[in-house]
């Protein structure tokens, strides 16, 4: 099983984890790079992705699992694949389960299940 290193805002779900994804040291960090909070100009957008893509090989892993605003996701994407890591998106399913509340009421809640890998075409 290939290892892949957790480069989104989430925590790994346990259906990644089994998949072989694994969560950076500095978790905050990542998070805090893929945080943008004003609207970022084309020097922002490869100042981060850079620091992330080393971040990524810094691991030693050569694939990365990304995932969030998608005007970040391509410069990402050819960040990640110029330091020699792969870059992937999880695929999942989702499922609705409905449950009946003791008022009569139902609840509606969506749960999202790892299905695979997508991987980014990064040429």
């Amino acid at each position: 099983m290939n290892t892949i290193l957790n480069l989104t805002q989430h925590s790994a779900t346990a259906g990644q984890m089994e998949a072989g994804v694994v969560e950076p040291a500095d978790k905050k960090e990542v998070q805090s790079l893929l945080t943008v909070n004003e609207l970022p100009g084309n020097a922002e957008i490869g100042r981060r992705t850079d620091a992330l893509a080393a971040i990524a090989a810094s691991t030693g892993y050569t694939t990365a699992m990304i995932g969030g605003a998608p005007w970040l996701m391509s410069a990402l994407e050819r960040a990640l694949v110029a330091v020699g890591v792969v870059p992937v998106y999880s695929f999942s399913v989702r499922r609705s389960i409905e449950t009946c509340n003791a008022d009569g009421t139902v609840s509606k809640t969506s749960v999202f299940e790892h299905g695979g890998w997508i991987y980014a075409n990064a040429s």
